[in-house]
C-alpha cells in the first residue's frame, strides 16, 4: 500500500466517525506530494498517521488545520522526522482492559499478566479499575471504564492478579512527566474522556509501578514469562501491537508464545493475527479480533469501547 492510500484508509477506516480532525488531516496528507515525499524517506513502520500526528503535537505543532499542518510539518522536518525515527506508537489505552476482563475474568484464579508491547503498563491493572458495562457496574474507584458489550453476559468479577510484568522494545514510565506528555500526545484531538481516563490509570500505576522489562518479544518473553509464579495462571496478552511487527517475527512469536505454559489472549487486526471462518465484522471501520488461545472470540472497537461476541 502506498503511503497516500495508506492515509486515505487511516481516515476511511480509522478516524472516520471517531475523530474529524484526524480524517480531515489524514485526507489532506493522502493528497499532498510533498509531505508524501518527505514521509517517503522514513522506513515503511515510521510514516503511520498516528505516529506523525502525535509527533508533530508532541511539537507543540497544530493538527486542527491541515494547511498550518502542513507548513509547521515542513518547516520542521528535521525534528519531526527524527521524532517518527525515535518514537512509536504506544498508545497505552486503558479502555481496552474492558474489553479483554470477560476473558481474564474466566480464567482459572489467581493470574500472572504478561503484556507484550506493554507501553507504560497501563493495561496490566484489570483488577484496579472500575467498568460499566451498560447498567451492569463492577468494581470502585477510577478510572471507570465504558463499553458497550454485546453477544454475552458481562463478566461479574474482576480478576486475581498476584503478578504482573510488561515486555517492550521501549518501556514508558508512568512515573516519568516526559513519557506521560507522549501518550497525552498520542491521544486523538477530540477525546477528552480519554485523556481523562489516561492521567486516572496512570496514577494508578505510578501508585504501584508495574516491572517493565526492555526486550524482544521473540527473543526475550521466554525468560520473562519463567519468572511468574508457578501456582498462578500465566496469560500472555497484546492487544493492538502486532501490526508493527514484521510478518515473519509475528510467526516466530506465535510459536513461542504457543509454547509457554499458561494462555495466550491476542487482540489484534484480522489482517495481522488471520482466523479461519470469522464473521462478517459489524461494519466497514476498523476492528480487532479478540482471541484467546488461537480461537477468535468477539469483534472489538480499537480502544475499548465495545465488543461484539460471536464465540
Amino acid at each position: 500500500m502506498t503511503t497516500s492510500a495508506a492515509y486515505a484508509d487511516f481516515a476511511a477506516r480509522e478516524a472516520h466517525g471517531v475523530s474529524p480532525t484526524y480524517e480531515r488531516l489524514a485526507l489532506a496528507v493522502s493528497r499532498d506530494d510533498a509531505l508524501l515525499a518527505l514521509l517517503d524517506t522514513l522506513p515503511p513502520a515510521k510514516r503511520q498517521p498516528n505516529l506523525l500526528f502525535g509527533v508533530v503535537r508532541l511539537l507543540g505543532g497544530p493538527v486542527h488545520d491541515p494547511a498550518a499542518f502542513r507548513d509547521f510539518t515542513e518547516s520542521n522536518w528535521p525534528a519531526v522526522a527524527a521524532g517518527c525515527r525515535s518514537r512509536a506508537t504506544q498508545t497505552n489505552e486503558a479502555g481496552r482492559c474492558a474489553v479483554l476482563l470477560p476473558v481474564l475474568a474466566a480464567l482459572p484464579q489467581p493470574l500472572a499478566l504478561l503484556e507484550v508491547g506493554a507501553s507504560a503498563g497501563l493495561n496490566l491493572y484489570p483488577d484496579r479499575y472500575a467498568y460499566r458495562y451498560g447498567e451492569h457496574r463492577l468494581g470502585a474507584g477510577g478510572p471507570v471504564l465504558d463499553c458497550d458489550l454485546t453477544g454475552t453476559a458481562p463478566p461479574a468479577r474482576r480478576p486475581e492478579v498476584v503478578w504482573r510484568a510488561g515486555l517492550d522494545l521501549n518501556p514508558l514510565d508512568v512515573t516519568d512527566p516526559a513519557d506521560v506528555r507522549w501518550l497525552d500526545a498520542l491521544i486523538w484531538p477530540e477525546h477528552a474522556r480519554r485523556r481523562e481516563r489516561l492521567r486516572a490509570a496512570a496514577a494508578v500505576a505510578a501508585a504501584d509501578p508495574p516491572s517493565l522489562v526492555r526486550g524482544d518479544l521473540v527473543d526475550d518473553l521466554p525468560a520473562l514469562a519463567a519468572q511468574a509464579p508457578p501456582d498462578a495462571t500465566l496469560v500472555v496478552f497484546h492487544t493492538s501491537v502486532l501490526y508493527q511487527v514484521p510478518q515473519p517475527r509475528r510467526e516466530a512469536f506465535a510459536q513461542v508464545v504457543r509454547g509457554l505454559p499458561g494462555h495466550w489472549v491476542a487482540n489484534e487486526a484480522p489482517q495481522v493475527l488471520r482466523y479461519e471462518g470469522l464473521p462478517e465484522p459489524p461494519d466497514a471501520a476498523l476492528r480487532n479480533v479478540l482471541a484467546l488461545d488461537g480461537r477468535p472470540l468477539a469483534w472489538t472497537w480499537p480502544h475499548g469501547q465495545a465488543a461484539t461476541w460471536f464465540a
